[in-house]
């Protein structure tokens, strides 16, 4: 038996509470997964896990053992990763949660470069624009915009996003353009609609050192960034993007910055990821690379706040 690989699975069986999630994470057979926490089990002569039918459990005795087993796997993460050689070429496979919008805007334009520098590293993208449980779904980090819950995860801000108000120049031509904030009360806007609670985000400025929302009207209100992008390009309203999301249609002409007298609260960027010292090298290559071409782009940097 391996006992490293033997706590790796243990450690994964109890954050997941299954057996078959962990053998999905890990591409293993479901059997190799519970002969292997049966043949820990006989080595350290306690039962660890008790099992029914619905649900694994932790005994008193495996959530010691499972403290001890994070302990030592960190250790020995960061014993690997601080090898010049490991740091060099990391190799697996990670798996990154971010929305649709932020994977075309941010990630894509540079992916081959990280290829170039990592070809050993496999990144498998999930694009889902909602809360997810990191370790029940089995997902390395997740790459979000906005301020963050409060979390027993590790949050790393690596930009703060600079937002822009704009329009499309077929909108601005039927309706004018909007030359202060109180003249947005004549004109309607594509409004974006929290998915969590079903509220729709007001558009924001800085204001005499005050934050003044503004509730625009609007006949098309949506819970997903691609669309509200296209939908403002389309003529359907005014929106206000992060302008890192939106750069290209503004250098194509599709749309127009407006109001650009105001300025709006920046946005931050954050990577989120579960143990601080229990970074693998391929996390790191991937956690790194992000901040890197995010502190690159004028409208994410974080001196900008």
């Amino acid at each position: 038996m391996d006992r490293f690989e033997a706590m790796e699975i243990f450690t994964r069986v109890v954050d997941a509470n299954s057996f078959s999630k962990v053998s999905e994470m890990l591409d293993l057979p479901r059997a190799k997964v519970s002969r292997t926490i049966q043949a820990l089990e006989e080595h350290v002569g306690v039962r660890l896990l008790n099992r029914s039918t619905r649900q694994v459990s932790v005994t008193e005795d495996g959530a010691l053992f499972y403290e001890r087993c994070v302990r030592i796997l960190a250790e020995v993460a960061d014993a690997e990763s601080s090898l010049s050689n490991k740091r060099e070429s990391p190799a697996g496979t990670i798996r990154v949660d971010t929305s649709g919008t932020l994977a075309r805007a941010l990630l894509l334009p540079s992916l081959d470069e990280f290829y170039q520098r990592y070809p050993e590293i496999d990144v498998r993208l999930g694009l889902a624009d909602r809360n997810i449980d990191l370790i029940q779904d089995g997902v390395d980090c997740v790459i979000r915009m906005g301020m963050l819950e409060e979390s027993s995860l590790v949050a790393k801000r690596i930009g703060n996003a600079r937002i822009v108000t704009c329009a499309s120049p077929a909108y601005l031509e039927r309706h004018g353009t909007p030359k202060t904030l109180d003249e947005l009360s004549e004109h309607q806007a594509v409004n974006y609609v929290s998915a969590r609670t079903g509220r729709t985000f007001p558009f924001e400025y800085n204001v005499d050192g005050e934050v003044v929302k503004v509730q625009m009207k609007s006949v098309l209100a949506v819970n997903d960034g691609s669309v509200y992008i296209n939908a403002g390009a389309l003529g359907h309203g005014i929106i206000q993007p992060s302008r890192f999301m939106v750069a290209e249609l503004i250098r194509q002409g599709s749309l127009r910055e407006i109001l650009a007298g105001y300025n709006s609260p920046s946005t931050p960027l954050s990577v989120v990821y579960p143990h601080r010292r229990n970074l693998s090298s391929r996390l790191r290559a991937f956690v790194d690379w992000v901040s890197e071409i995010a502190e690159r782009n004028p409208d994410l940097r974080i001196a900008h706040d």
